[in-house]
């Protein structure tokens, strides 16, 4: 049976990285890390790692500067409360992460994340067309995402 794991490149720094997502959310480590020391066959320095977010795996890569993370691959984060909202956020943009709109966010080794309420799937599966646009409407307007602006928006 075959496995589909995401295997990210970094530019730099995917240790680094990783070591820092693990310490963001329970249940989550890193696996293992293989280094190719400076004058071997992958100079420069170039490595590879498993890491485990919540108990799903990932591979990657500090690749060198050939391809870079864009927004078209994000993290996408589930939360329940405001305050998981404002503490993931915060250490995502820690040191030179970059905020966008409607909760996206880049860190700073250039992964896009997402920091969404669950609440929004209840709305947007609510068939509450009304509702489900007001929502819509107000998260257009926002960076890190408040969510009990959005269940004021959804209530009406």
């Amino acid at each position: 049976m075959s496995k589909v794991t995401p295997f990210l490149w970094f530019p730099d720094g995917a240790k680094d990285a990783a070591e820092y997502y693990v310490s963001l959310f329970d249940d989550s480590r890193v696996l293992w890390v293989q280094d190719f020391p400076q004058g071997g066959p992958m100079d420069p320095v170039v490595y590879t790692l498993a890491f485990e977010l919540e108990g799903r795996e990932y591979y990657a890569i500090n690749g060198g500067p050939a391809f870079k993370p864009t927004m078209a691959y994000s993290m996408f984060i589930e939360v329940e409360t405001q305050a998981e909202i404002d503490r993931l956020w915060d250490a995502l943009l820690k040191d030179g992460g970059e905020p966008s709109q409607c909760g996206w966010l880049t860190d700073r080794w250039g992964l896009a994340w997402q920091v969404v309420p669950k609440q929004m799937w209840q709305w947007y599966s609510s068939g509450d067309q009304a509702a489900i646009n007001r929502t819509v409407a107000a998260m257009l307007t926002m960076g890190k995402l408040d969510l009990p602006t959005l269940q004021a928006a959804y209530d009406g």
